[in-house]
């Protein structure tokens, strides 16, 4: 076992898949060139069992990012203890490169929901917010990146645009920014804003990875599914995202009807391509 003798990983300015586990055996037995991996924290909670007997071959051939899904750092209930035990006792383990979570909530008086909600954009939630993520990061002992979610409703009484609460967020307590392309596509789409206006009000220094996903269109809206390939409107999206931040490592996204391993790393290969030609303008 690597236990804790794991070294920090450097997540390369490359193209990373999801590890998922129809995926496990096909990975280690091709090793694949793929930059980087990235896995779901709370899968892996469990001391020990096939994921972690995995994850931990797969740990010495590829750099690990961790992206959370059950923190609800947007609720109003006490941060989970146990929950912020069982991510440090895991980033002790694995030593990722990443680290991240949403800009959303998910639970009230102990009830979760299965989904990412979003917050009103308002001082108070932004204050809120900023307590919960600077208490996560002091525990945790590590920076963490906040990813911007998909919505389909917007509250009435937001005071702050969607890409101006994320950057005071960051500037409030030292986070990174997990920049979803995608998600400013579906939210631009939903809420009828220009998502390049987004993305130029995001300080480049603060994005220090970015996700592509699928969608799929139901009613005129566009529907976070990541079940399907980028879409060609994201893949232009991200061109100008990396024009704009140069070469930042990039996740390809599919959780639901996941595909062969085949199809992630053609979707890899894309963002590779462009990821080069980032390299290109900078010189």
């Amino acid at each position: 076992m690597m236990g804790h003798c794991a070294q920090v990983d450097t997540i390369p300015a490359r193209a990373g898949i999801g590890l998922r586990p129809p995926h496990y055996g096909e990975l280690l037995r091709r090793t694949p060139s793929i930059g980087w991996l990235e896995i779901h924290s709370e899968n892996y909670f469990c001391a020990g069992g096939e994921p972690h007997y995995f994850l931990e071959r797969l740990r010495a051939l590829y750099p690990l990012s961790f992206h959370g899904v059950g923190l609800s750092l947007g609720s109003v209930d006490d941060l989970c203890h146990t929950h912020l035990h069982q991510l440090k006792t895991l980033i002790a383990r694995y030593q990722p490169g990443l680290i991240s979570e949403h800009l959303s909530w998910g639970s009230i008086n102990g009830s979760f929901a299965n989904d990412l909600l979003p917050l009103p954009y308002t001082e108070e939630a932004l204050r809120h917010l900023s307590a919960r993520v600077t208490q996560a990061q002091e525990f945790l002992g590590r920076r963490i990146l906040i990813e911007n979610i998909s919505s389909y409703l917007q509250f009435a009484h937001s005071t702050i645009p969607e890409w101006e609460f994320i950057v005071a967020l960051a500037a409030a307590t030292g986070c990174g920014i997990l920049l979803d392309v995608n998600n400013i596509y579906v939210n631009a789409v939903n809420h009828r804003f220009d998502a390049e206006n987004f993305l130029r009000a995001i300080p480049r220094a603060a994005v220090m990875e970015i996700h592509l996903a699928g969608f799929e269109v139901s009613d005129d809206i566009l529907i976070d599914t990541h079940g399907a390939r980028v879409d060609a409107a994201v893949w232009k999206l991200y061109q100008t995202a990396v024009q704009r931040f140069g070469a930042v490592p990039t996740l390809i996204e599919w959780d639901t009807d996941i595909p062969s391993l085949d199809v992630l790393l053609a979707e890899a290969n894309t963002a590779d391509q462009m990821l080069v030609g980032a390299y290109v303008d900078a010189a």
